[in-house]
């Protein structure tokens, strides 16, 4: 069979999404041969034609069937939906209610309008936390667990609604962890007297979002949340472009302001880094609500990383007109307010100044100098003939048959020459699936691959779920829309093995979008409360991973918005009732490079939840962690040993915890905002009072070149260690709930001593 090759979709036929066959199914939902996951507005009554009034159709195709809203449900994974909006303009006069589990998705070929009517009545044309009417402040979720959401392909019009109204909201995004927006154009009012906002969110712990673009507005982005990531973002003619409320940390990747009065308005302190950044005609870059006086309390924590700017008088400022950083026509190298550290000095100093610049490989720019991104793809130039169905091939995708054998039969036979789709579904293996170098996979509402039985239970012999590529294979690879999970016990699963190189010529070839590594927590994964609630004592028989995501030393990777939680509460059983199981790692790369990491999360394992080894080439923005609520109770790295083969981390002789961020024999390291949280110990929480849940969280040896910036911690004694030895002391960092390290680099050296790794038969020298 051939090569995939170009898409072969005709100028007016539709997106594929509209066209392909609908068979995807909700495996542990009560009728699953009845329950819809696919659900076409129009097939709602919906008319998009941009007069007649599509809320009412619009809101019943997303929450028919019994699904997750309306107050009374805190979350559920077995009512999934993608929603589909195809070409045209739909009119909405109240907010479309965006359920838990829901992606809504727009004609990528033609995106369509979602208009709001002159009488918009409500917080947002898309509103995914609705408040409870006469529910005292109440919604329908807890926004700390408001999690897998997709809006994409859409444009939001708010310009009917008169100016001075904040109904002109385009989406009220109060979110948490796997949730993307993504390919949104907003329009607004350029009125003097505008109201108007792009995003509104108050809260939440995200997140990733990008490639939208802006027009008009008070502002384009009013945002207050933990921690996000924004990547490629235009804001043209507001007067705001970002109004920052309250943070943890932020990582803008790519944001350009045009012709506004202000890009970013900083009301609290928080953190913010900004990188690749470009201004013009724009007053004033960043201000902040209140001077800094020397301290992180004052103003925050900034960080400026190239930051291009065109008649841009002031670069950062205050709102009382202190200019604190001179702006003009000229570039930013590098700047930073804030708490600055170097290597084992745990003295650091607060700097309003230029601060060190980060190493940044070649392999790790693009063509433009910036950061490499790129956007997800939906193949939208390419026919329905291109796909192939993992159900029309037999598999069955219901949560109980075994897969296995007709999932390697799709992949034998179509990986390369097809785009692989997978049907909605939990599809279960019971050994290793590999997908070729050179695939496509294609989920539907993050369809689920899950590994179960003997062959993976055995943490002495971990085995992997799924295999990307072959060793040393090599090809343009892309996954979007998956999930990865198992079926307990399985200490022995290594959830996602990644072996496949992009192209020297394709850089981000090889990538992983909007996809998920989701472990327990979750029907079917017999790993719930009902079996490994918080009292349970089998620890064997809740053991869930030996590993969630590996990049092997061969490999380079691309992933933007991946989330590789061992969860901490069932979804599904008592939505929120806390669990333990036991998943040994999160994310270890051993990779060469080039690695971007783009709004990627990794929570509740054992040992670590990022451990780099012998890896080279990375860039890491944002990442954020937690450490596992029951530890000490077993202590690291118990149920699990210390395995010299995955090179593990050695816990901190006197701590209990995992590590949020281990790095080892490692080169060019450059992470751009991390939060690393400690919440609990033995799930209670009277550690947070005297911030000391675990002694340290983050260790780099004397050995790596890192770089670390925008750093927010919790409740770790220790911020930074080198060595296995706490450096920098959290109290000297204090910036509200979280401690703060606005920049710290290792001083390490470029070159290393050789180490050899052996793996799947290959020894290399690294």
């Amino acid at each position: 069979m051939h090569s995939l090759g170009a898409g072969t979709a005709g100028p007016n036929d539709p997106f594929w999404m509209q066209s392909i066959k609908h068979q995807g199914i909700s495996a542990y939902n009560s009728d699953p041969a009845g329950y819809k996951v696919f659900r076409n507005v129009k097939d709602f009554g919906a008319v998009g034609d941009g007069v007649h009034d599509d809320t009412t159709a619009i809101n019943a195709a997303i929450n028919s069937q019994g699904r997750c809203g309306g107050g009374s449900c805190p979350s559920s994974t077995i009512t999934p939906a993608v929603v589909f909006f195809p070409k045209g303009t739909y009119l909405v006069s109240t907010p479309i209610i965006a359920y838990y589990y829901t992606q809504l998705i727009g004609d990528a070929r033609n995106p369509p309008t979602l208009l709001a009517s002159q009488d918009f009545d409500g917080i947002a044309v898309i509103d995914a936390d609705p408040y409870i009417p006469g529910g005292n402040g109440n919604q329908y979720y807890i926004n700390q667990n408001n999690f897998f959401r997709v809006v994409r392909n859409f444009v939001i019009d708010v310009t009917r609604v008169p100016p001075e109204k904040p109904q002109g909201t385009g989406i009220h995004w109060q979110v948490s962890q796997a949730t993307s927006l993504m390919n949104i154009v907003f329009l607004m009012s350029t009125a003097a007297n505008t109201a108007h906002q792009g995003i509104w969110m108050e809260n939440g712990s995200g997140g990733y979002m990008g490639d939208m673009v802006f027009y008009g507005g008070k502002f384009g982005l009013w945002v207050g949340n933990q921690q996000f990531t924004v990547k490629n973002v235009t804001i043209n003619n507001a007067q705001t472009g970002v109004f920052s409320v309250w943070n943890w940390g932020w990582t803008y990747q790519g944001i350009t302001f045009n012709n506004c009065q202000v890009g970013f308005d900083v009301l609290a302190g928080g953190a913010l880094a900004i990188i690749d950044g470009v201004a013009s005609n724009t007053p004033i870059f960043l201000r902040t609500s209140a001077p800094s006086n020397g301290t992180l309390t004052g103003a925050g924590s900034l960080v400026l990383n190239n930051i291009k700017l065109n008649n841009v008088p002031v670069a950062v400022g205050v709102v009382d007109g202190t200019v604190v950083l001179p702006g003009g026509t000229k570039t930013i190298s590098s700047w930073g307010q804030g708490n600055v550290y170097r290597g084992n000095n745990g003295n650091g100093k607060f700097t309003q100044d230029s601060i060190f610049e980060p190493n940044k490989p070649s392999v790790l720019l693009g063509n433009n100098g910036q950061i490499f991104k790129r956007m997800q793809p939906q193949y939208e130039d390419y026919a329905v003939s291109q796909f192939v169905s993992v159900r029309d091939e037999g598999a069955k995708g219901d949560g109980t048959t075994d897969d296995t054998e007709a999932l390697k039969a799709v992949f034998a036979k179509y990986g390369g020459c097809k785009i692989i789709f997978f049907d909605a579904g939990t599809y279960i293996v019971t050994s290793t699936i590999t997908i070729p170098a050179g695939s496509r996979v294609v989920g539907e509402a993050w369809s689920v691959i899950a590994g179960k039985g003997p062959a993976f239970q055995d943490k002495n012999r971990p085995q992997a779920v799924v295999r990307v590529g072959e060793i040393g294979s090599q090809g343009v690879t892309e996954i979007t829309d998956m999930l990865f999970t198992t079926v307990g016990p399985a200490a022995g699963a290594i959830i996602v093995e990644w072996n496949v190189k992009a192209p020297s010529d394709k850089p981000g070839g090889a990538a992983m979008f909007n996809s998920h590594i989701r472990i327990a927590g979750a029907a079917g994964t017999n790993l719930e409360s009902t079996t490994c609630g918080t009292s349970n004592t089998d620890i064997a028989r809740c053991t869930s991973s030996f590993l969630g995501l590996h990049f092997t030393p061969l490999s380079n990777a691309y992933l933007e918005g991946t989330w590789v939680w061992n969860a901490d509460h069932d979804l599904d059983v008592n939505g929120g009732t806390q669990i333990s199981s036991y998943s040994g790692r999160g994310i270890l790369s051993e990779s060469q490079g080039p690695v971007w990491l783009i709004g990627t999360a990794s929570e509740h394992h054992v040992l670590y939840q990022y451990s780099l080894v012998n890896a080279k080439n990375h860039y890491m923005g944002l990442i954020q962690t937690e450490s596992p609520y029951f530890q000490p109770n077993p202590p690291t790295p118990a149920p699990f040993g210390i395995n010299p083969l995955f090179q593990d981390p050695v816990p901190f002789s006197s701590s209990a915890s995992a590590w949020g961020l281990s790095v080892k024999f490692s080169q060019d390291i450059l992470i751009f905002g991390a939060g690393l949280y400690s919440f609990f110990q033995n799930y209670g929480q009277d550690c947070l009072t005297t911030r000391n849940c675990q002694a340290q969280i983050a260790n780099i040896d004397s050995l790596s070149s890192v770089s670390i910036y925008s750093l927010a911690t919790v409740a770790s004694s220790s911020q930074i260690s080198v060595n296995g030895n706490g450096v920098i002391d959290q109290s000297k960092n204090l910036n509200g709930f979280v401690s703060m390290v606005t920049a710290w680099s290792s001083g390490g050296s470029s070159h290393f001593p050789f180490h050899r790794r052996a793996i799947h038969g290959h020894t290399l020298t690294i």
